[in-house]
């Protein structure tokens, strides 16, 4: 029989999660030592699988004397396996998850995306885990049809990550009608804060960081997106952990509110407290680069989660934790 499921209604976060063994692939990276941390401080009971490729340790430095590190591969099946046994909930972030990264590496996207899901998907069945919530991403759904993207938007990936990611999910949705888990996909717009180790804000942050004087911006700046900041996706995570399930779910999580990356840069340039800055438009983009990324959150906002941390704010937390502005690291 399966372990009983931790409850998302009428309980707190930790009543909700104390002592369940929960795993986290990818857990030393970006989203996934922000999922660690509030997973710890809600009292589960947290092992975290990582090859350290694009995580680093001291994501995991508040947490680290309360976790179980595993230093090992999503390639490596039998690592896999043993790190999914004993756990109730499978939290599977671990992936490449750059556009670039899988157009020139698409040996080890494909490998560590699509083989890697399928090695966490055979040890969940293997080991009985009740739940898996996994990290997808709008990258599923290629350029709009219509804005904002919701869930039942077509699939139409137009890069080898975005189809890696369509396969993995699908693999998943398969497994869990076949063996009877549960499962919760996660389509992640775009999320940026701390620890984040590139991506656009960041990326535009240290360009100014080397030279305030010239920013050079790929595109034309008309692209559009909408940023959650790290800790409100941590917490939509978190939450598809513990709510009921009648079937495998789809959820998409982004910040709810869409800006071009003119007025990103605009309010980059504020945060940082520039002036006179020459901002140069229309360097070519990645070959994969999706012009529209909009998301629809009603499905998320109808659980009870709405973003705490406004464009701005998240904005400034970034620029003082990567130094550039005076201020409390969050």
């Amino acid at each position: 029989m399966a372990p009983a499921a931790p409850q998302a209604q009428g309980a707190g976060p930790q009543q909700a999660w104390y002592d369940v063994p929960v795993l986290v692939t990818g857990g030393a990276g970006f989203i996934g030592s922000h999922v660690v941390d509030h997973l710890v401080a809600a009292g589960a009971a947290v092992r975290v699988l990582d090859n350290l490729q694009a995580g680093d340790e001291a994501n995991l430095e508040s947490s680290a004397e309360r976790i179980d590190l595993r230093i090992a591969d999503l390639r490596d099946a039998e690592a896999v396996a043993e790190a999914v046994a004993g756990c109730q909930v499978v939290y599977h972030i671990g992936a490449n998850a750059s556009v670039p990264a899988s157009v020139d590496d698409r040996d080890y996207d494909f490998h560590t995306n699509t083989v890697g899901t399928y090695n966490v998907a055979d040890a969940v069945v293997r080991h009985g885990v009740r739940r898996v919530v996994y990290a997808s991403t709008a990258a599923v759904y290629g350029p709009p049809q219509y804005t904002p993207v919701d869930e039942k938007h077509p699939l139409n990936p137009i890069s080898p990550y975005g189809a890696s990611k369509v396969a993995s999910e699908r693999l998943l949705w398969g497994y869990a009608h076949t063996f009877d888990f549960e499962l919760c996909a996660l389509r992640i717009f775009n999320t940026y804060g701390p620890r984040q180790p590139r991506y656009v804000a960041y990326d535009l942050m240290m360009k100014l960081a080397r030279d305030p004087r010239r920013l050079e911006v790929l595109g034309d700046g008309r692209q559009q997106r909408d940023y959650a900041y790290v800790d409100d996706t941590a917490r939509a995570l978190l939450l598809a952990g513990s709510i009921p399930l009648a079937g495998p779910e789809v959820i998409n999580i982004s910040g709810g509110r869409t800006v071009t990356i003119r007025e990103l840069v605009d309010l980059i340039l504020h945060t940082l407290r520039l002036t006179g800055t020459e901002v140069v438009y229309g360097l070519p983009s990645w070959k994969g680069d999706i012009e529209v990324l909009s998301g629809d959150i009603a499905k998320l906002s109808a659980l009870g989660w709405s973003p705490r941390v406004p464009l701005e704010e998240g904005l400034r937390r970034l620029a003082v934790h990567l130094g550039l502005i005076p201020g409390d690291k969050a």
